[in-house]
């Protein structure tokens, strides 16, 4: 392999977390576009408020770790300035919601109505709503020696009020605070008779402002305010000192909703005595405070954009297609991939194929064995529900099951526990790696001999997000394929010595360097003058040494085109430096969730190879996970993956957005090609090959 020389020293690359943030602005974009309907719109808004809840429960708060340590490079600066884009972005979040969305549903006649707003008829529902289904549940708190500041749970909804004169003791207890029970719907839907014509709604937080006075009879609040805490809830356990792993996690979950406080939400009508007391208790600076001119927390809008009544609000129904050439319906799929192997683009393609391949895996006698991996599979699942019934019939069926993934650890420790009960062999991957291959491998009897099939995927075993994330599935009885997916299963069941599978490539042992060997044919062949290409589609490109490689290839006249759809750290069009590479993220109706890597170093056929992949370029994939990809050798099935997932996404001028130097970026166009849209297109109520 090719020594890559260094980059430049005065290279600096772009902030990870300011990069996530930079991803989240473009995704509030599409809550401002005209051409997205509006309660989409308003489902965009709620995206970045779940997103943003995610960056600081994990990215922020290991920044937060990384500050104080000399070592790691991250300073209080740069904190101070990762907070203050927060702060931009959810300034701008608000004055969208209240500026634009909001004013376009009204004029729809889809409208919330605050306390003013209501009429006496609504009131006085609002007030029997209360007494019946509020009331009962809250138990106010008043501080005092005897009741100090209560333990508030990671995102729970509580209020904080000031109170005048003494309690029923004759305590002087000025501060009370009321936690919003999450069994409560945060939306109500006001009965139609009473809407004035109108789809009229009242939030849970203002259905308890307009009653809070009455939890504490003869006193009068003379301030308050929602409050939300956001806390450090990255799951750590050590693996090396539990002895189960399953275990030591389930009781860790009780735990991570009291992690420590990195963020405070409250309304920005809050007074400052209440805002500093807050700030006190849960030992926070000024800095971590965040005033919203709205409902605390966003996320929970999605009830109201479900319970509306008005589709054409919303986007058209999509139904993806059944690839009817290379598998058509009613047939064996055993026998259909032992003619070809088979492509699945998502969600222009159904995932049901895959869902079928293990239907008919667990009903046929002559499948003895499945294996697979789990990483976000849901807490409600076909296929594990499949799973547990081969397991049942008699099947030798192992799971590799990540017990580690991040907010899905109960789900999966469930299944796991579920799995076990029935006795399928559940392994929980490699000490200190996060097992995020996605494999599924059937052994079949055929006649005298044993017959594997196999399906990878860039994305997750779960046939409800397939529905709206962009991923590549790929179904194949190709013997070497099969054999690498079997040595991947062994590695992770037995932890005996790698051995590089021919076909496979897998991390942490050789994807990584694999790539940068790639790269190095790419460069070697420029500067030969040879034609050279790189394009990647990723969500993240965050590795320092693929980042090296990437613009020293470029720099020997390679042309390199990346789309990244999250955050980016390589600045692109740095003249002299990175001003041959392009980088472009697409936002679009579905989540761009493939990952892809073409390379091409000169003009022979065995100079070109594309491969599919659960990792990102990121360390973390690259380095400390178990990763798989694999090349696409079918001439047509590569050029299909070209066609479709790579040429659309360079040319998409409608939903694209391009990277700057300085690490913004900028929407290319307001009008022409949407990639997404014309794949909708050309595939939707259409059998593809």
């Amino acid at each position: 392999m090719t020594q890559l020389p260094a980059v430049p020293p005065s290279l600096t690359l772009l902030n990870r977390e300011q990069a996530i943030l930079e991803f989240n602005r473009r995704v509030l974009a599409q809550a401002q576009r005209d051409d997205v309907p509006l309660l989409e719109r308003l489902r965009y808004i709620c995206i970045v408020s779940s997103n943003l809840d995610e960056f600081f429960e994990v990215r922020f708060a290991d920044m937060l770790d990384a500050a104080r340590d000399p070592g790691s490079g991250i300073t209080a600066r740069d904190v101070e300035r990762v907070g203050a884009a927060a702060h931009e972005l959810i300034d701008q979040q608000y004055s969208i919601f209240n500026e634009q969305v909001m004013p376009a549903l009204k004029a729809r006649h889809i409208l919330i109505l605050n306390h003013a707003d209501r009429n006496e008829v609504q009131r006085a529902w609002v007030a029997r709503f209360f007494e019946r289904e509020v009331r009962p549940l809250l138990v106010p708190v008043g501080l005092d020696p005897a009741h100090p500041f209560p333990q508030v749970a990671n995102k729970s909804l509580h209020f904080i009020a000031r109170i005048s004169g003494k309690d029923a003791l004759g305590r002087d207890t000025r501060i009370a605070i009321v936690k919003v029970p999450r069994v409560l719907p945060r939306v109500i839907k006001l009965p139609a008779a009473i809407g004035d014509g109108r789809q009229a709604y009242v939030l849970l937080t203002s259905v308890i402002r307009a009653h809070l006075e009455e939890l504490f009879p003869g006193r009068q609040v003379e301030a308050f305010s929602q409050f939300r805490v956001t806390r450090d809830s990255d799951l750590e356990v050590d693996e090396e000192e539990v002895a189960n792993l399953r275990h030591a996690l389930r009781s860790g979950l009780t735990t991570r909703h009291f992690g420590r406080a990195v963020r405070l939400e409250v309304v920005n009508t809050c007074p400052e005595e209440l805002s500093g007391f807050l700030l006190e208790q849960f030992q926070l600076p000024a800095a971590a405070l965040y005033r919203v001119n709205g409902p605390v927390n966003l996320v929970r809008l999605n009830e109201l954009i479900d319970m509306t009544e008005a589709d054409e609000l919303r986007f058209q129904p999509y139904e993806p297609a059944w690839p009817q050439r290379r598998l058509p319906r009613g047939k064996s799929m055993f026998e259909q991939l032992k003619k070809h192997d088979v492509l699945l683009h998502h969600p222009f393609e159904s995932f049901e194929p895959v869902v079928q391949l293990l239907r008919e895996a667990v009903a046929d006698p002559d499948v003895l064995a499945i294996k697979q991996t789990v990483y976000r599979t849901g807490s409600k699942s076909e296929l594990m529900d499949l799973l547990i019934e081969a397991a049942r019939r008699g099947k030798e069926v192992m799971v590799v099951v990540e017990l580690k993934a991040r907010f899905d650890e109960e789900a999966n420790i469930n299944w796991a526990e579920r799995l076990e009960a029935v006795g399928a062999q559940v392994v929980y991957g490699i000490v200190g790696l996060k097992t995020h291959a996605k494999l599924l491998l059937v052994t079949r009897r055929e006649g005298n001999k044993l017959r594997r099939y196999v399906h990878l995927s860039t994305g997750n075993y779960n046939p409800k997000t397939a529905r709206f994330y962009t991923d590549l599935g790929y179904l194949s009885a190709d013997p070497d394929l099969t054999a690498d997916a079997d040595t991947v299963f062994r590695q992770l069941a037995s932890l005996s010595k790698f051995k590089a599978p021919k076909r496979l490539l897998l991390a942490p042992f050789n994807l990584h360097s694999r790539m940068l060997e790639f790269l190095g044919r790419v460069t070697e062949a420029a500067r030969a003058g040879y034609k050279s290409r790189v394009v990647l589609k990723i969500n993240a490109l965050t590795d320092a040494e693929l980042i090296q490689g990437l613009i020293v290839a470029a720099q020997a006249g390679a042309r390199v085109d990346l789309i990244v759809r999250g955050a980016c750290m390589l600045p692109p069009g740095l003249p002299g430096v990175s001003d041959n590479i392009l980088v472009r993220s697409v936002v679009g109706r579905f989540l761009e969730h493939s990952r892809i890597s073409y390379f091409r170093w000169g003009d022979a056929e065995d100079q070109e190879v594309l491969y599919l992949s659960s990792a990102d370029w990121m360390s973390r994939n690259m380095l400390r996970r178990i990763e798989v990809a694999w090349p696409v050798l079918d001439a047509k099935l590569r050029q299909r993956v070209i066609d479709e997932a790579l040429q659309p996404y360079l040319h998409d001028s409608l939903d694209a957005w391009q990277l700057s130097p300085d690490g913004r970026s900028h929407r290319v166009s307001s009008q022409g090609l949407s990639a997404q849209q014309a794949l909708m297109a050309r595939f939707g109520g259409e059998s593809s090959a």
